[in-house]
């Protein structure tokens, strides 16, 4: 009898399935150390006790994103590992804070399939919940991935694909508990903009690049126990390239957005968000982020700024698709998120 794991493939998953994911994970301090060696990642939340004390939580979280990743990485085994690609994400809600200590588990029930026209793979949406130790929910969101199917002659299902919000609402959005940013340090911070020093319509060039390596972006997703093979196995594409873990894109571009959004602390709602081209080592990554809404919020001081947060690998920025509204080629990401800022 076989002990090891190939892995789900698309005739494996039917709508309704639950999939409890191993490993569960103790977060500790290492983690957020890790994740800024990666990452530029700078915002005075997550770099210090003193700093997010003074905002009225207990301690510094780890890094938004890095909780993502390590709730993604344990999805992979069951959800991606024969992915060709991962392609969106929608629906995303981070319902409190991890703190070093905590212990994270996660959780995906099959919400849709469609199998595409080509018969060789198909897409598979998933609604992930990761949760802590107190089986209180820390974060959740539904993606959808490209699956390869092992058996080709297996009949397709039926087509289900879930209908889904397409933007969170300012009232969906969950606010840390004690949150208050009235005796917000701009100094400490980094920059003076608070979030009416922002409009709607406004664009900023993050200005600064950074080129991926293949050796970073492997101990980056190592960390995140993310085992797809696309991202480790050179023979697992056709071009024999290693894919970059959209996550590590997304990282990246959320520590460049630093410039210029230094205050968009926390981020709490992932409306949307497209993975629109490749990207592999030698790539460099640079940023540039949209203002597309702004909100009030019930916490003191604390406000809620909606922005598209795009990657490319260099052209001018600002651009986004063609003529024929496909992405240009030298788009990366774009994604649709809220963050809450002070007012």
């Amino acid at each position: 009898m076989a002990k090891t794991n190939p892995g789900r493939f698309f005739e494996d998953y039917a709508v309704g399935d639950v999939l409890t994911h191993a490993v569960p994970r103790t977060v500790s301090g290492g983690e957020r150390a890790l994740y800024h060696a990666f990452y530029p990642a700078r915002h005075a939340l997550f770099s210090s006790d003193e700093f997010a004390r003074s905002c009225g939580l207990p301690c510094s979280p780890i890094d938004d994103m890095a909780a993502f990743h390590m709730v993604f990485g344990k999805t992979v085994p069951d959800v991606s590992l024969n992915a060709v690609a991962n392609l969106g994400y929608g629906e995303g809600q981070w319902v409190r804070p991890v703190y070093a200590g905590d212990t994270l588990r996660a959780t995906s029930e099959v919400i849709g399939l469609k199998q595409n026209s080509s018969g060789k793979t198909g897409v598979v949406y998933v609604r992930t919940k990761g949760t802590n130790q107190h089986d209180e929910t820390v974060l959740d969101y539904v993606r959808w991935v490209m699956v390869r199917k092992n058996d080709l002659g297996a009949s397709a299902p039926a087509t289900v694909v879930p209908v889904l919000k397409k933007l969170l609402a300012p009232s969906d959005l969950v606010i840390p508990e004690g949150l208050d940013f009235t005796d917000y340090d701009f100094a400490l911070a980094g920059e003076p903009h608070r979030l009416n020093d922002y409009t709607v319509g406004e664009q900023i060039d993050h200005v600064d690049g950074v080129t991926i390596s293949q050796a970073e972006h492997m101990m980056a997703t190592r960390l995140w126990q993310n085992t797809a093979k696309v991202h480790f196995d050179a023979t697992a594409r056709p071009d024999g390239k290693r894919l970059i873990y959209g996550g590590h894109i997304i990282s990246m571009a959320r520590a460049l957005s630093f410039n210029g959004l230094a205050n968009a602390q926390m981020v709490v709602g992932l409306n949307a968000g497209a993975h629109a081209n490749p990207c592999f080592a030698g790539d460099t990554v640079r940023a540039w982020s949209e203002v597309l809404d702004k909100a009030e919020t019930s916490a003191p001081g604390v406000g809620a700024i909606r922005l598209r947060l795009v990657a490319t690998r260099g052209g001018d920025p600002f651009q986004l698709r063609g003529e024929d509204g496909k992405y240009l080629p030298d788009v990366l990401l774009d994604m649709d998120y809220w963050a809450l800022m002070p007012v």
